[in-house]
C-alpha cells in the first residue's frame, strides 16, 4: 500500500512460473489535505479510500507492506567489530542510542541490517541502522488494520524505490553504466518533484522541489475559471479547450523541465563526480503528453517512462490499459509488494 498526498495505491504481487505476476491493483484519490508531506492528517479519509481500493482489488492475500516517508526515518551506517552477533549489535545500538537517534529510546522503533565487511578495516563490519518514532508506525499499522489488512512490514519509501529499480535494471545496463555515470530517477508527485541519483541500485543523492501535478491542476483552474475539483476531473478525463496545450500544458512542462535542470546542476555542483547517463521518469505527471520528448530535446539525455511491470505477468481479470497508464506512478507500491514476497 502506497499512501501519497493525492492517492492510495494498492498492488498485489505473486510468484508464477518463475517470475512475478500482478494479481490485483487499485488506485483511489484522496481529498485535499488528508495527507500532508506524506503524513496522514485525516485517518478516516484514508481508511475510506483504502476500503474502496481493497473492495475493488478483490485481494488474494491480506498481508500488506506500507512505507514511511524518507523524512520520517533516521538512517545511519555504523561500524562495529566484525565479531559481534545480531544480539550484540542490538545491545550496542540500545546502549549508544543517544549518539544516533535524536529521540528517547522508548519512543522509537528501530531495525538494522548487516552490510558486510568494512571496505577499509577487515576487523570491522558495516551495519545500517533505521529508526523512526513509534507513533508513526502505530498510525500506519492501525490505519491498515481498520480495513482488515495485516501489516507484515513497515518499510521506508527510498528502500522500496531502490528495490524496484534494482529489479528493473538489466545486467547489460549495469555494465554500460560504468564507474563514471549514473541514472537519475525523476519522481513527479502531486506536490513534489523528487530527484534521486541511482548508482549500483542505491540512491546516493536526493533533492525535492515544490513542483507537481497539483500545480498543473491549479493552472487549469485559474485559466478556465474552474473549481479545483472540476479542473482535476478535466485533467484526468480530457475534453479541455483547444488552447489547453499551448496555454497551460506546455508552460507547465517547461517549468517542470527547469526544476529538473536545476536539480541536475546542483547534483553536479555538490556531489556530481559521475555523469548522468539517463533519466527515468516516474510519478503521476511523468506521462504528460510531450513531456518525455521535450525533456530529451532540452537536456540531451535519454529519458524514458518507468514501467515496473514490463516483465511481469498480468492476471487476466485486470484492465491492462488502465494498469499501463498507472505504471509510472506505481514504483513505490511495486517495491513494497516485492518486500513481502518469499
Amino acid at each position: 500500500m502506497d499512501i501519497t498526498s493525492a492517492t492510495v495505491k494498492l498492488l498485489e504481487l505473486g510468484r508464477h512460473a518463475g517470475g512475478l505476476r500482478i494479481d490485483s491493483y487499485a488506485v483511489r484519490p484522496l481529498r485535499e489535505g488528508a495527507v500532508v508531506e506524506r503524513r496522514i492528517r485525516d485517518k478516516s479519509e484514508i481508511v475510506d479510500a483504502l476500503q474502496r481500493a481493497v473492495e475493488h482489488a478483490q485481494l488474494r492475500s491480506r498481508r500488506a507492506v506500507v512505507a514511511l516517508p524518507n523524512s520520517a526515518a533516521i538512517t545511519r551506517v555504523l561500524s562495529f567489530p566484525a565479531s559481534l552477533s545480531d544480539d550484540d549489535i542490538e545491545a550496542r545500538i540500545q546502549m549508544e542510542s543517544d549518539k544516533h537517534i535524536p529521540f528517547p529510546l522508548n519512543e522509537v522503533a528501530f531495525d538494522f541490517q548487516r552490510l558486510g565487511r568494512h571496505p577499509r578495516y577487515d576487523d570491522q563490519q558495516e551495519v545500517m541502522l533505521v529508526a523512526c518514532r513509534l507513533q508513526d508506525i502505530d498510525t500506519l499499522t492501525s490505519t491498515l488494520d481498520a480495513v482488515g489488512l495485516e501489516v507484515v512490514a513497515v518499510d521506508v519509501e527510498g528502500f522500496a524505490l531502490e528495490r524496484v529499480c534494482r529489479a528493473l535494471q538489466a545486467p547489460q545496463d549495469e555494465e554500460e553504466e560504468g564507474e563514471e555515470s549514473s541514472t537519475a530517477l525523476i519522481d513527479i508527485g502531486a506536490n513534489l518533484c523528487a530527484f534521486h541519483m541511482l548508482k549500483g541500485g542505491r540512491i546516493v543523492y536526493s533533492r525535492d522541489t515544490l513542483c507537481g501535478g497539483r500545480q498543473l491542476t491549479d493552472a487549469i483552474s485559474r485559466h478556465y475559471g474552474m473549481s479545483f475539483d472540476e479542473a482535476g476531473r478535466a485533467k484526468r478525463r480530457g475534453g479541455l479547450p483547444d488552447d489547453y496545450r499551448q496555454a497551460v500544458l506546455l508552460p507547465f512542462i517547461d517549468t517542470l523541465i527547469q526544476h529538473i535542470g536545476r536539480s541536475l546542476q546542483l547534483y553536479y555542483t555538490s556531489a556530481g563526480q559521475q555523469q548522468v547517463r539517463r533519466l527515468i521518469l516516474a510519478g503521476g505527471s511523468s506521462a504528460l503528453p510531450g513531456f518525455a520528448e521535450r525533456l530529451r530535446a532540452q537536456s540531451g539525455l535519454e529519458a524514458t517512462l518507468a514501467n515496473p511491470f514490463t516483465y511481469m505477468r498480468i492476471d487476466p481479470r485486470l484492465d491492462v490499459g488502465a494498469l499501463a497508464a498507472d505504471a509510472p506512478a506505481m514504483l513505490t507500491a511495486c517495491g513494497l509488494a516485492m518486500r513481502a514476497l518469499p
